[in-house]
C-alpha cells in the first residue's frame, strides 16, 4: 500500500453527519435520540457507498405515558398542565391482556423524554398510576413506527420507508406448512417475521482498532480518563485490505528488525509527533460505517479521546460521542466486541462454550486458531517493529472475530437485531434479557396490548409456591435423576429438543395465561402446582415462542444441514438458527427474574414443573417399556444398551402423549458415572471424549493438573471394551505415579501450578470474604503493582498463613504440595472412582505409588 504524506495543517479531520433526503438503499443501525432536536435519530447505512446517514423523525412523535386516569381530571391538574415538558393528552384503546379486557387508557404525551421519566418532577411522578412510562424513548419510537434495525429502508425526498423485500411462494408455503392449524394471529406474526429470516445480510465495510500505550511500570495498564502517558502505536485493519500500524517514535527505542511473523503487506508509518499519530489514525476511522474494537468502550477509544484532548486537539477533530454506557461514532458505528462476547447467552449458546475466559486470547484461540503475539519483555520496552507487530495481531485477531465462517459474527450481530428491535449499539453490549424485553415489548405494540406494570403482575398472579432446592433459587427448579455409578457401554443419549421453550409454547405459559382471570380455566392445571393456564386463549409470550421454536427446529436448523442447498443459503439459515437458538433458550429464565419487567414467578415455576413431569413420566414409560435409564439430567436421558425399536416407541409416545419431540441426541461407546449429578465422561465411537462437568477441564485449574487430567482421558477414549480396561487403568496409575513424584519434589515451574481467576470487581468491593485469588492481588497491590477489573490473577498454593501468592512473587520451593494432592484428587476422583482406582489413600499419609502397588 503506498505509503501517504501528509503535512500537520492537512491532518485536520473533517466530519460530519450527513443528512438523509433521498438515498439508495439503507440498513437500519441505530435509533438514538437528540435532545437539541428533541426527536428521534436514525443512522442509515447505505450499501452502495457504505457511507453512513442521519435521518431525523419528521413524523411529529412525543414521547409519552399512559394513565388509566379520565383526560378531564389529568387535564385539571396545574402541575401536568403546567409542567414545562407537558404537550397534550389523547385518548386511545388498548387490550390489557393481564385482565383480559378492552381499556380506555389516557396518552400523556411531552416534549422530550426527561419529562416523563427524567426523575425529580417529572410527568410520571406527578401522576403515578402510569403505564409505559419506563421505556427508552427510543425503543419507544421504534416499537409505534413498527421500525427494524437490520432491515432495509430508504429515504426518498425526506421521508423514510421500509423496503419490503418479496418472499418465494415457494418457501412461503414450506414454512407456512409448518404452522398448519395455527390461529390467523399466529400467521400474522409470522407475515411480519419472515422477512426478518430471509433477507439477506448486506455487506458491511468495517475498520478493527487497536492501540498500544508507553508505561513507566510494566504490569500498570493506564487510566484512560487521566490518559496520562502517549499513545505509542496504533494498528488499523479493515475488511476492504487496510493493515497498516502508526507508530511513535521514540528517541531511546530503537526500530528494529521487522519480525519474520509480521505479513509483508502489512505497512508501518512512523511518526515523530503523537498529535500527528492520533491526528492520521482519526482520519482513517471516519472513513468506515463500523469501528470495531475489544474493550474500546472501557479503554481504546476513551483513551484516545482524552488523550487527543490533551495533546490539543479539538473537539471537532474528535469523531466520537461519550453515551452513558459506551462510546459511539459520530460517522459510523462502535461495535466493542468484548461486551458482545462476554454475553453468557452468546459464549454459551452461540458457541457452545467454546471459550472460557473473556479475553481476547482466549476466544481468538477458541475460534480462530492463533491468539496475540507472546511476548518476554514490556510493551514499553519492544523495538518499534516489535510494537508494531503486537499492536497490529490484536487488531487482525478483532477484526477476523467478525469475519471468520463468512462473516458469522456480524451476520449473527444483524439477525439479533431483527428479532431483539435492537440497535446495534445495544444488541453488542446488553444481555440477552434485554433482548427479549425489547422484542416482547414490540409485540406488544404491534398488537395494541398494554404493556404491564411488575407490580400489577405480582399482585394479579402471586409469587411461586414451590421450595427451592438450590440455595438463592426462588422456586424448585429441573430434576436430576440419580447416576449408575460405574462403567456403562452402548449407552444412547434421548434429547427433548428445546426443552423449555417448547414447554412454554405447547403449554400455552405466558405471564397473561397463568393464573388466568377465567374460573372455567382453574381445572387445567400444571402438574405439581396450584397453578392453571388459559383455555381460552394464546399468550402474548407463548405465541412469540411458538413461532421461534417451531420455525427453527423445523425448517432452518434442517435446512443448514441440507447440502443440497447452495453453500451461501446454508451459511445464511445456519446464522438464522443459531440467532434463534440464543434467544428460546434463555426465553425461559427471564421470566423468573426479579429485575426483568415481566417478572412472573408462576411462568418460570410452571416451566420446570413441566419439564419434571415431562422427564419423570418419560423416565416411567422407558422402564415399561424395557429400557434401561442410567441417569437423566433436565432435558436429557441416558439409555444403556437400548433396542432401536424400543427407542422408536419412546419418542412416539413423546410426541404424542406430552406434545414435544424426543430425538436421538449421542450415541457414546460407553459413559462413566462417578455418582455426582452433572458429572460424567463418555466416549464417542471415534474416540472423541465428551466432558460434562468434571473440575480437571476447567480453565482455572492449575496447567499441570489439567494436562495430566487429558492424559488419562486421551487413555480412556482409546477404550474398546471391558477388556481394554485392565491395560488402561494400568498406564493411569503410571501417569499417577509420575505426576505425584514431580510435585512432591518440586520438578515443576511455577506457570505449570498458577491457578488463575479473573477480578471480575474493584479490590475494596471484597468486604465479607477474601477469595484465594483476592488474597493474591493485594500482595500485588503490596508490591507496587495496579490491579482492576478484568485482571487475571496467577497465584499458586504455598505454606504460610496466607496459603496462597501471586506468581510474580512466589518461588518453587515455597509451594505446598499437600495442597495440590488435594487439588489432584478431588479432579480425578470423578473419573476414577467408576473405574475401581481409589484416590483416598494419597491422604492417608501412604505414598502414591505404594499405594498403587499394593492395590
Amino acid at each position: 500500500m503506498e505509503r501517504r504524506e501528509k503535512t500537520k495543517e492537512e491532518r485536520r479531520i473533517k466530519f460530519k453527519a450527513e443528512l438523509a433526503h433521498n438515498t439508495g438503499l439503507c440498513m437500519l443501525l441505530s435509533v438514538g435520540y437528540d435532545g437539541k432536536k428533541r426527536c428521534a435519530v436514525l443512522k442509515l447505512l447505505e450499501l452502495d457507498t457504505q457511507k453512513v446517514y442521519y435521518w431525523y423523525d419528521n413524523t411529529g412523535h412525543k414521547p409519552y405515558l399512559l394513565t388509566d386516569l379520565p383526560q378531564e381530571v389529568v387535564l385539571n391538574n396545574p402541575r401536568v398542565v403546567s409542567h414545562p415538558g407537558f404537550h397534550s393528552v389523547e385518548l386511545v384503546k388498548k387490550y390489557d391482556s393481564l385482565n383480559d379486557r378492552k381499556v380506555l387508557m389516557t396518552k400523556v404525551k411531552a416534549k422530550d423524554p426527561l419529562s416523563i421519566g427524567g426523575g425529580g418532577n417529572d410527568l410520571r411522578t406527578i401522576i403515578r398510576r402510569v403505564w409505559e412510562a419506563r421505556i427508552k424513548y427510543h425503543n419507544c419510537y421504534i416499537y409505534d413506527r413498527r421500525l427494524v434495525p437490520g432491515m432495509l429502508y430508504v429515504v426518498r425526498d425526506g421521508r423514510l420507508k421500509r423496503v419490503m423485500v418479496k418472499i418465494p411462494d415457494e418457501l412461503k408455503r414450506e414454512v407456512y406448512a409448518i404452522f398448519e392449524g395455527a390461529s390467523e394471529e399466529l400467521k400474522t406474526m409470522l407475515e411480519e417475521w419472515l422477512p426478518l429470516f430471509f433477507v439477506k445480510v448486506p455487506k458491511i465495510e468495517r475498520l478493527a482498532l487497536d492501540i498500544e500505550v508507553f508505561s513507566p511500570e510494566p504490569e500498570h495498564v493506564p487510566d484512560p480518563k487521566e490518559a496520562k502517558y502517549a499513545i505509542i502505536a496504533i494498528s488499523l485493519v479493515s475488511t476492504d485490505g487496510l493493515r497498516k500500524v502508526l507508530v511513535l517514535e521514540r528517541e531511546d527505542v530503537k526500530r528494529g528488525e521487522r519480525p519474520d511473523y509480521m505479513d509483508p503487506d502489512v505497512e508501518v508509518e512512523f511518526f515523530k509527533e503523537e498529535r500527528d499519530l492520533i491526528l492520521a489514525a482519526l482520519d482513517t476511522i471516519i472513513r468506515y460505517p463500523v469501528l470495531l474494537t475489544y474493550n474500546g468502550d472501557d479503554f481504546d477509544l476513551r483513551y484516545i479521546w482524552n488523550r487527543a484532548r490533551r495533546l490539543g486537539i479539538t473537539r471537532d477533530q474528535i469523531p466520537f460521542t461519550s453515551e452513558r454506557d459506551h462510546i459511539d461514532l459520530v460517522t459510523g458505528v462502535h461495535v466493542d466486541l468484548y461486551r458482545f462476547f462476554e454475553n453468557r447467552s452468546i459464549q454459551v449458546y452461540a458457541f457452545s462454550n467454546k471459550y472460557k475466559e473473556v479475553t481476547l486470547d482466549a476466544i481468538s484461540q477458541a475460534l480462530l486458531g492463533i491468539g496475540k503475539v507472546k511476548r518476554l519483555t514490556a510493551i514499553s520496552e519492544l523495538s518499534l517493529y516489535d510494537l508494531a507487530a503486537y499492536c497490529f495481531r490484536d487488531a487482525r485477531l478483532t477484526l477476523e472475530l467478525t469475519t471468520f465462517n463468512d462473516d458469522l459474527v456480524m451476520k449473527l450481530i444483524v439477525l439479533l437485531m431483527r428479532i431483539t428491535k435492537l440497535s446495534i449499539n445495544e444488541v453488542t453490549r446488553t444481555q440477552v434479557s434485554t433482548w427479549i424485553r425489547n422484542l416482547v415489548y414490540y409485540e406488544h405494540r404491534r398488537l395494541n396490548y398494554l404493556i404491564p406494570n411488575k407490580e400489577d403482575i405480582l399482585q394479579r398472579k402471586g409469587e411461586t409456591t414451590t421450595r427451592a432446592i438450590i440455595k438463592g433459587k426462588k422456586y424448585k427448579g429441573a430434576i436430576v435423576i440419580q447416576p449408575k455409578v460405574g462403567v456403562h457401554f452402548n449407552v444412547v443419549v434421548l434429547d427433548f429438543a428445546s426443552l423449555y421453550p417448547s414447554i412454554i409454547s405447547r403449554w400455552n405459559l405466558s405471564y397473561d395465561t397463568v393464573r388466568c382471570p377465567h374460573p372455567e380455566c382453574r381445572k387445567n392445571k400444571v402438574p405439581g402446582t396450584p397453578h392453571w393456564v388459559c383455555t381460552k386463549r394464546r399468550g402474548i409470550l407463548s405465541q412469540i415462542i411458538w413461532l421461534l421454536r417451531d420455525i427453527r427446529v423445523y425448517w432452518f436448523k434442517p435446512k443448514s444441514k441440507d447440502k443440497s442447498l447452495p453453500e451461501d443459503r446454508r451459511s445464511l439459515f445456519s446464522v438464522v438458527q443459531q440467532a434463534l437458538k440464543v434467544i428460546l433458550n434463555a426465553s425461559y429464565g427471564v421470566f423468573g427474574a426479579e429485575e426483568f419487567p415481566l417478572y412472573c414467578p408462576p411462568v418460570a415455576e410452571s416451566t420446570t414443573a413441566i419439564g419434571r413431569y415431562v422427564i419423570t413420566r418419560t423416565t416411567e414409560k422407558a422402564r415399561e417399556i424395557g429400557l434401561e435409564v442410567l441417569y437423566g439430567d433436565t432435558d436429557s436421558v441416558f439409555i444403556h444398551n437400548p433396542d432401536p425399536e424400543k427407542l422408536k416407541a419412546l419418542m412416539e409416545w413423546s410426541s404424542k402423549e406430552l406434545g414435544i419431540d424426543l430425538d436421538i441426541d449421542k450415541k457414546y461407546r460407553y459413559v462413566t458415572f462417578s455418582g455426582l449429578k452433572k458429572n460424567y465422561l463418555g466416549v464417542f465411537e471415534d474416540g472423541t471424549v465428551d466432558i460434562k462437568g468434571l473440575i480437571g477441564k476447567k480453565s482455572n485449574t492449575p496447567e499441570f493438573v489439567r494436562e495430566t487430567f487429558y492424559e488419562v482421558v486421551n487413555i480412556l477414549g482409546q477404550v474398546k471394551s471391558f477388556d481394554e480396561f485392565k491395560e488402561a487403568k494400568e498406564r493411569i496409575r503410571k501417569i499417577m505415579v509420575s505426576r505425584y513424584t514431580q510435585l512432591k519434589n518440586r520438578r515443576l515451574t511455577l506457570d505449570k501450578l498458577a491457578i488463575r481467576v479473573m477480578m471480575s470487581k474493584p479490590l475494596y468491593s471484597y468486604t465479607k470474604t477474601t477469595p484465594q485469588h483476592v488474597k493474591a492481588a493485594k500482595q500485588l497491590v503490596s508490591a507496587g503493582k495496579h490491579v482492576k477489573p478484568g485482571d487475571v490473577i496467577w497465584f499458586v498454593k504455598v505454606r504460610g498463613p496466607e496459603g496462597v501468592k501471586p506468581v510474580q512473587l512466589a518461588r518453587i520451593d515455597e509451594i505446598d504440595p499437600d495442597k495440590y494432592v488435594d487439588y489432584m484428587k478431588t479432579a480425578f476422583e470423578q473419573i476414577l472412582e467408576p473405574l475401581d482406582i481409589d484416590f483416598d489413600s494419597i491422604l492417608g499419609g501412604r505414598r502414591l505409588d505404594s499405594f498403587f502397588n499394593n492395590s
